[in-house]
């Protein structure tokens, strides 16, 4: 009875560990598969979370606007292309007066001033009077001259038949000595006016008044300088360049002159064939049409000049200043893409010629920008990124 007893509890004993077992072999897979699921939906969180941040990141650089909301916003567009060729030398220049649109006003004959018709800046036009002087030699020239005409008058009123062949001829030479001598001493060639010895001297050519050296009541010297008169239409600009790189400048060749972040287009008039001994610099000289009267003898001006092409030169390509603007730490333009979006890109800026900048890296020709407006677009995107956060 006993041994039954205890085979009975035996058998118990095995049963409930069976149960245990089994009980634990079920619940394995349930936890590992509890583990594993929210796993996997961190993972996938994870990743639509990237994909979401990426595309907030592209919105973020991007609007949409199309031609009427262009026009409205006040945004013009550009297309990019190659405007630079080779490669661009700066120099350093200084702006001249131009020699050949320069002249010097002075009295051939001694005189006192007697008058002042212009004055230092002036601008004049060609025959303006100057300045009145008075001379006993141009008043014994204005003598002559009248009685020179007076007789060359009466001979000629006579004629051949009252008045002898060498007689006229006399009279001739004396009127063109006399002529001759009045238009030496700066007077027109026939008597004017009363015999006082007063003349004036008149502005040869357009221009300005640069020079005004004397006063009214001085006795001047001939050849004295009273006025310096200059045509500032056209001036010239000096730039220094290395000794090396001068020979690559062509003459006749295109140049800007850069002055208050304005550029004005020139030409290469020559490139000169002694480098100074000091500075081991050569002077290129630049003809510049003197628009708007921006330049002046003196100013110091940045100057772009086109070197000649060298082995493995390309074309470069140029937008407006205006058109690049700092955004999320970049610099970036704006460029119209499809669905009408302009999207900020990220470009590598070179050389800043006036309001133009050279751009190395991040543009292709034929690419649109924003031209003008681009801190107007940038305003409106940090914008919109204010109002979704």
């Amino acid at each position: 009875m006993r041994t039954s007893t205890m085979t009975y509890r035996w058998k118990l004993l095995a049963l409930l560990a069976t149960l245990l077992v089994l009980a634990a072999c079920s619940k394995a897979p349930e936890t590992a598969s509890a583990k594993s699921a929210p796993t996997a939906n961190a993972k996938a969180t994870e990743h639509s979370s990237k994909d979401e941040s990426s595309k907030e990141s592209e919105n973020s650089r991007a609007v949409k606007m199309d031609e009427a909301a262009l026009k409205a916003a006040g945004i013009q567009l550009t297309v990019v292309q190659p405007s630079v060729s080779g490669e661009q030398l700066r120099a350093p220049g200084e702006v001249l007066d131009n020699a050949y649109g320069t002249t010097l006003i002075t009295p051939r004959v001694e005189a006192l001033v007697v008058r002042r018709q212009a004055k230092l800046g002036d601008e004049v036009k060609a025959g303006t009077p100057l300045v009145t002087l008075a001379s006993v030699a141009v008043s014994d020239a204005q003598a002559e001259l009248r009685i020179a005409e007076q007789e060359w008058q009466r001979v000629s009123a006579l004629g051949p038949e009252a008045v002898s062949g060498r007689r006229i001829s006399e009279a001739k030479v004396a009127l063109d000595r006399a002529r001759a001598k009045a238009q030496a001493y700066g007077l027109p060639g026939a008597a004017t006016g009363t015999v006082n010895g007063q003349f004036t001297l008149s502005a040869p050519h357009d221009g300005r008044i640069t020079e005004d050296n004397f006063v009214v009541g001085e006795r001047i010297e001939p050849g004295r300088t009273l006025y310096r008169l200059v045509d500032e239409s056209m001036v010239w600009v000096d730039a220094k360049l290395p000794s090396g790189a001068a020979p690559r400048v062509v003459v006749g060749s295109q140049a800007t002159v850069v002055v208050g972040g304005q550029r004005m287009a020139g030409k290469v008039l020559r490139t000169a064939h002694r480098t100074s001994e000091t500075t081991r610099n050569a002077v290129v000289r630049i003809e510049v049409p003197n628009t708007d009267d921006r330049l002046h003898g003196g100013d110091f001006v940045d100057v772009y000049l086109d070197a000649e092409a060298g082995t493995g030169s390309r074309a470069a390509l140029a937008v407006p200043t205006a058109a690049l603007v700092q955004f999320q730490g970049d610099t970036v333009v704006f460029r119209k893409s499809a669905g009408d979006m302009l999207e900020a890109v990220p470009v590598r800026a070179g050389a800043v010629i006036g309001d133009i900048t050279v751009i190395e890296e991040g543009l292709n020709p034929g690419d649109s920008i924003v031209a003008s407006g681009a801190f107007a677009l940038k305003a409106q995107l940090l914008k919109s990124q204010l109002g979704e956060e």
